[in-house]
């Protein structure tokens, strides 16, 4: 019997796929979405349940599967829990040129971390554990870039 590998040609194409889409966002996150766009404020939602506080918020308890209704207003500050460092340039998915830091951010208030941009420090100065606050963009639109990124408290 012939070895499958002997009958198949290998092809690779180098290049990009444009693959545009669109979705709603549901209830819970276009509330979380016009806060940020209206008010420069950073809202998590607290299950019923477990009290666990989730940011961005959800729908259910990733924990309880409980439905969560109640809103919490969350301070803008937090912990650093870990980061990236990217060193190249993707125009159509990063929105600043290389270097780029992607961190979670553990909100004050919140029990889950949040990704986003970091910002106004050098990539070898960064560090799990900083304390972090967010800068709003001056003009909002409500999305996640409402916060434009995060950036080390001093």
């Amino acid at each position: 019997m012939p070895d499958w590998k002997d009958q198949v040609e290998i092809m690779v194409h180098q290049g990009k796929i444009s693959v545009p889409y669109t979705w709603t966002v549901g209830r819970t996150l276009s509330k979380f979405y016009c806060l940020l766009r209206d008010h420069a404020q950073i809202w998590g939602n607290r299950c019923p349940s477990c009290n666990k506080v989730f940011v961005p918020p959800k729908v259910k308890c990733l924990y309880c599967y409980k439905d969560i209704f109640d809103w919490v207003e969350l301070p803008g500050t937090g912990v650093l829990e870990t980061f990236t460092v990217v060193h190249y340039e993707e125009p159509a998915l990063h929105p600043k040129k290389a270097p780029i830091i992607y961190g979670v951010i553990k909100m004050d208030g919140a029990d889950t971390g949040m990704v986003h941009l970091v910002d106004e420090v050098e990539p070898d100065q960064v560090k799990v554990g900083m304390r972090m606050e967010a800068v709003f963009a001056e003009e909002r639109e409500g999305n996640i870039f409402d916060i434009k990124y995060f950036r080390p408290v001093v």
